[in-house]
Order: C-alpha cells, then structure tokens, then sequence
C-alpha cells in the first residue's frame, strides 16, 4: 500500500470514529452509523448550514434521490451551527435529519485542513466582524476564484446544465411574484438551464435564510470555512474527494454537481 493509499484509508477511519450529534434525536453518535451496508457512502463536509451552497447542494441530493438510492450510495452530512440549524436546514430543504450531524465550531472541517476562506483581521474588528468582512470580499471574488464567474451563470443560464425548474412547477421567490417554469421558456427555451433560473432559486434560498439568519448562524465566526465531498466504497476506499476553494463552488462541475456519481462506477 502506497503512502497515499494509506492516507485516503485513514480518512474513512477518521469519519467512522467521528461522533457529532445528530438532528433527528440530538443523539451524539457516529456519523456513518447505519451506513454498513451501502454500497457506497456520500460523506458530505457542509460550511455553515445558512450557506447557500448547502442549500443547493440539498436541493440536487434531493432532485437525484432515486440516482442515489440506485446506485446504493447512504449520504451523510456534517454540517456547522446546532441542532436549531439543522432541524430548519431540514425542514426547508428536505434533506433527512437522521442523516444530519452538526458540527458548531467546525472541528473536523479543520481537522481536515479544508479551506477556512479568508482571512483578514482587522484589529478593531471582533471576529464576527472580521468574517463579515471576508464573508463579503469572497463573494466580490477576492479569496474565491470562480465565484462571479459562477454568479453570472445563474443569470446568463447554462445550456450544459438540465432544465430545474418544471414548467408547471411555481417557484415562490420574493420580492419577485410567483413564477411558473413556463416563464422561463421566454428567456431562453427548455431543457436546459435558461437564463434567470438558477438566480431565481438562488434567491429563493436567500429569502430562506435572511428571515431564518440567527437560527441558521448561531456564530458567525466560521461564515468563511468551505466544506468538501467524499465519496468511498464499500471497503473504505476513496472514489472521489472535491475540496470547496470558493463560495458557490461545491463541486467540480457545478453545471452537474452529482455527475462524479456515475463516474465513480468504474472504480
């Protein structure tokens, strides 16, 4: 076994003795108990649950629920903030609380090395402060390379990318009025992401979180820290590891974030 074998296999190891608590039942239990026998396991590291890109990265576990379920994969997910968070991170998004562990000072993301963003201080600045301030330069670009690129996408729209919203589906994102996925059919045409779709579900989980803020982030001190995907065989093998390097940048291909499941097949 090669040294970097070794180390992808201490991952699993480090993941199956990790206990969080749980949101279900605020049970402190390790996070991949129940996972035995999938095939294979989605460990999911999650920034803080108000972040936008977890809310996205539900949505599409939820959109490809039966790709999952077929393909045996058991999802888990850690994410930062309390059980508070979690349990509205869930009921928002639909993402099941028995697969949800919170994590409120972000101890394994760091003990993982992932990228804790920027990192500025400015002496003055409590450190609430201080992420605030970096929170707002990432999402100008400073710090997080790709994130207006990936911004204007969600306008421009993105033919590479499926169609998301149905045309018979109502999509509530205020201060916009109700839209139907008809709609969308004006600014571009169908199958296929259109123009303003992305930005309006964007928006939608926007809208979520600005009147769920304090619950969402119980402690804005770690609004900066990335999260990262892992994915691993029945034998603790690493198939796939993403590590986020920037704000809406939770996969490698966010035109399709879980196509790295159907790749994995040839491992």
């Amino acid at each position: 076994m090669t040294a970097n074998d070794q180390e992808k296999t201490q991952l699993y190891d480090r993941f199956s003795q990790t206990q969080r608590q749980r949101v279900s039942d605020g049970a402190i239990v390790p996070i991949l108990e129940g996972c035995g026998s999938a095939s294979r396991q989605l460990v999911l590291l999650w920034s803080q649950l108000g972040d936008f890109d977890n809310l996205e990265y539900a949505w599409w576990l939820r959109r490809e629920a039966e790709l999952l379920q077929q393909a045996g994969i058991a999802v888990r997910a850690v994410g930062i903030g309390d059980r508070r968070s979690g349990e509205q991170f869930c009921a928002y998004t639909g993402f099941p609380a028995d697969c949800l562990f919170v994590d409120p000072a972000a101890e394994l993301h760091q003990q993982l090395d992932l990228y804790r963003g920027l990192a500025l201080k400015l002496p003055l600045f409590s450190p609430g402060q201080n992420a605030w301030l970096n929170l707002l330069l990432m999402c100008a670009g400073i710090g997080s390379p790709g994130t207006l690129s990936e911004v204007f996408r969600g306008y421009r729209g993105d033919r590479r990318a499926p169609q998301l919203i149905g045309d018979e589906e109502t999509v509530k994102a205020p201060p916009l009025p109700p839209l139907k996925g008809a709609f969308f059919k004006w600014a571009g045409g169908e199958g296929f992401q259109r123009p303003f779709e992305l930005a309006t579900l964007r928006l939608r989980n926007m809208g979520e979180v600005l009147s769920h803020w304090k619950t969402y982030v119980p402690n804005s001190a770690y609004l900066t820290q990335r999260g990262a995907t892992f994915l691993f065989n029945a034998e603790g093998e690493l198939l796939y590891e993403h590590r986020d390097r920037a704000i809406l940048s939770f996969a490698e291909d966010m035109s399709n974030p879980l196509s790295f499941v159907a790749k994995s097949k040839s491992y």
